[in-house]
């Protein structure tokens, strides 16, 4: 059997800076029709951002979303201007956290969620860590505190619920069992 969903009509319902959102009407494999919401977004890019004493570098944000304030890897969108994910990624991780790194490795890209938005997140390792004199700026609408913290206090944030995002419990995830730290 066929899954895929054939695109009958379109229609964007708002563009906004980040997203934009549609309905479309499809017709699925069983010949009948159904309407998708979907939110369309540009992608984003993340960073993993090691020092050199095996501590992770972290930003403390509130997210009207959740209505929290969390702890969350560094990450942005995919601007027009970009000319990949890994520049998007550098200049995030020095915007939101006033470091620059001497490699980044991509270690994996996936779907936030595939149900309703098209965003492809990509996370980066990135390694080799020095604080500049004058970093890029953050937006004018990000309001951030900068962490640096051991594996076992990220690990104590995420039993927390302070680390709950799914880019950051990966970036975890991932430090657990690709660098064998153990809770």
């Amino acid at each position: 059997m066929e899954f895929e969903e054939k695109t009958v009509s379109s229609e964007l319902i708002y563009k906004g800076n980040i997203t934009e959102y549609w309905v479309e009407e499809v017709l699925l494999p069983n010949g009948k029709q159904a309407s998708r919401e979907l939110v369309k977004h540009a992608g984003a890019a993340a960073i993993m951002p090691f020092t050199s004493d095996g501590k992770m570098v972290f930003v403390k944000q509130f997210r009207k979303a959740i209505e929290k304030t969390i702890l969350e890897i560094p990450a942005g969108k995919i601007d027009d201007t970009d000319k990949d994910p890994l520049e998007t990624g550098k200049r995030e991780l020095e915007e939101e956290t006033g470091y620059q790194a001497a490699t980044f490795e991509l270690e994996t890209s996936f779907y936030s969620s595939p149900g309703f938005t098209n965003e492809l997140m990509h996370i980066y390792r990135a390694e080799g860590l020095t604080k500049i004199d004058q970093p890029l700026l953050q937006d004018e609408d990000e309001f951030l505190e900068i962490l640096t913290l051991t594996f076992e206090e990220a690990w104590e944030a995420y039993e927390q619920q302070i680390i709950i995002d799914a880019k950051t419990v990966f970036a975890l995830f991932y430090w657990k069992m690709k660098l064998g730290k153990k809770d």
